[in-house]
């Protein structure tokens, strides 16, 4: 007789080197038997990691496991299986490949089950293994769709609680707790989150609301509903960032977690007052522990950039900066340069707001302004605890800088984020912020500005010739010849956008002596600017340029996206 799936992944369990959990296990074993929730107990009660635990409990039924949050989930899969057949058996479409529907099932052994999925999608199915949580929040992610969005608002809209706005108004936290609103907003997320978007806007306007998602880093209006709703849909944000619902006056910051399968998402809210109501905008997180790690091979950078920003973050001691905009993806770099230099030999800390993504083998903090634990408070301490390398989230005041350039001289390598237009305004941003220039100029040793472009779609991708007008705006006149850009066409993967994903471009400033010494001497950023040049500094629509003729992104994208100086 075979083996039950529980023994045999129990066996594997203790086999493992250092194993001290047996006593555990034999009772989560008493209490879930033969079932999914045995794997799923041994990640909760912290005895493996998900990916160890899923990888084993599939391995003892001989089938693949696949974690829908880290998988491509196609529209194509989705549309094979009724939303409501995908709910009542927790089984979700992952992808069609070679005209067999790959399906993550929390039972993939039922012969029963898989046959009547493969009936119903009217094709083969080959079943994977998925915890029952994970396939339950997949499944509400991604079968959300706006037109299901506008039918739940517009129900909710009809239903007596808002026939009387003065009562509403009154009642506004009964109002906010009520199921339907509840699901509504849970929606929302999700399906902000099937379409990568990166923020909610929530906005009141004269006639009507409207709700907006930034996705590839261009805002597109998602629907409107009725401004009956607007404080009720308002206040429930509120509750779960538990700020003051009543105080509409003034702004408000908060942040809220969201369970999402066996990981939480972050979210970081930022509320209003507006001319026809409050706004909310809503900065959706990376979720906890999921694997979204980029290494500095991966991201695309140019070689011209990549290869003198490898060397300059195995220097031992100085400070790293990173520039850009808000989202335009420094905490991300950071993250890989941290990860490219990690190393049991190195201590490397972090100070954050928040942490975005948890890296192994790195101490990670988070500031909380609620007790005053600022970065600068964190940094002091941190000093004394015989740092190697630091992560500093973001440079914003005086004190801060000071620490982290007396760190930086100390011998220590510390990586932070500033917010300039280019690199080299960055040192004269320090200097700005008061930091003496006599300590500016020894302490920096690179500066990487960064901006993200929206990415062509690869399935719509064509190439298009522009005029020679268009050409002359971007090259010399002499020895151009015909170039192909490309473009998206616009298709169903891309929701007729002709862009999917981003790819980011950069610009490298190098500290040489030369620059040491003007920095020194307080000169200007267009003398520290020509200084650079000499050692291969080129602006970020230099890279940018690059990247729309190796076909990544279009010269709209670079446009809007880096200031007019260079163009000429």
């Amino acid at each position: 007789m075979q083996n039950p799936k529980s023994k045999v992944f129990l066996d594997r369990l203790r086999k493992l080197p250092h194993f001290d959990y047996h006593n555990e296990l034999a009772a989560l074993a008493t209490r879930h038997g033969d079932t999914a929730m045995l794997a799923q107990a041994v990640i909760d009660e912290k005895i493996l990691s998900k990916d160890d635990a899923c990888r084993f409990w599939a391995d003892s039924m001989n089938v693949a496991y696949v974690d829908p949050f880290a998988s491509v989930i196609t529209d194509d899969a989705i549309s094979r299986l009724p939303v409501e057949v995908a709910k009542k058996v927790r089984a979700i479409g992952l992808y069609v490949l070679n005209n067999v529907l790959t399906v993550a099932m929390a039972a993939p052994l039922d012969t029963d089950l898989v046959r009547r999925l493969s009936q119903i999608a009217q094709m083969p199915v080959s079943p994977v293994f998925a915890l029952p949580r994970e396939i339950e929040d997949a499944i509400a992610i991604h079968y959300c769709t706006d037109k299901g969005l506008e039918e739940s608002l517009s129900e909710l809209e009809r239903s007596s609680l808002f026939d009387r706005p003065e009562i509403a108004s009154e009642k506004l936290a009964q109002l906010a707790e009520n199921n339907a609103l509840v699901q509504i907003l849970d929606e929302l997320i999700y399906y902000a989150m099937r379409e990568r978007a990166t923020d909610i806007h929530i906005e009141a306007q004269e006639t009507q609301c409207r709700i907006r998602f930034r996705i590839d880093g261009n805002l597109r209006e998602i629907l409107t509903y009725s401004r009956k709703l607007h404080r009720a849909l308002i206040s429930r944000i509120k509750i779960l960032c538990q700020l003051n619902i009543s105080e509409t006056r003034f702004p408000q910051d908060g942040r809220f977690t969201m369970p999402i399968g066996t990981q939480s998402a972050n979210f970081r809210v930022s509320t209003i007052p507006s001319a026809y109501g409050e706004k909310a905008v809503v900065r959706i997180l990376a979720m906890t522990g999921k694997k979204t790690m980029l290494t500095l091979d991966k991201m695309m950078i140019s070689q011209t950039i990549l290869q003198p920003f490898k060397r300059l973050i195995q220097n031992p001691n100085g400070i790293i900066f990173v520039t850009g905009p808000t989202g335009s993806g420094k905490t991300t770099t950071l993250y890989a340069a941290l990860h490219e230099i990690n190393s049991p030999g190195l201590n490397i800390s972090t100070i954050e707001d928040p942490i975005e993504i948890q890296l192994t083998g790195v101490t990670q903090s988070q500031v909380n302004a609620n007790i005053d634990l600022k970065f600068a408070t964190i940094l002091r301490a941190l000093m004394r605890q015989d740092p190697d390398a630091i992560l500093i989230g973001e440079i914003r005041d005086l004190e801060t800088a000071k620490i982290a350039t007396e760190a930086a001289l100390t011998g220590h390598i510390v990586f932070a984020t500033l917010h300039t237009n280019t690199a080299p305004q960055a040192i004269v941003r320090l200097i700005e912020i008061g930091v003496e220039p006599y300590m500016v100029a020894p302490s920096v040793i690179g500066v990487l500005a960064q901006r993200l472009a929206a990415r062509i779609c690869e399935n719509c991708k064509e190439a298009y010739y522009p005029s020679r007008e268009t050409l002359l705006k971007y090259f010399d006149e002499e020895g151009l010849s015909e170039v192909p850009f490309y473009r998206g066409r616009g298709c169903p993967a891309c929701r007729h956008t002709g862009y999917k994903g981003r790819v980011a471009f950069h610009e490298l400033v190098l500290i040489t002596e030369e620059v040491r010494t003007l920095i020194s001497e307080g000169r200007s950023v267009q003398e520290i600017t020509r200084a650079a040049a000499k050692v291969g500094y080129k602006p970020l629509r230099y890279d940018g340029l690059k990247k729309v003729l190796l076909g990544l992104t279009t010269i709209e994208e670079i446009d809007q996206n880096t200031s007019f100086e260079w163009a000429s």
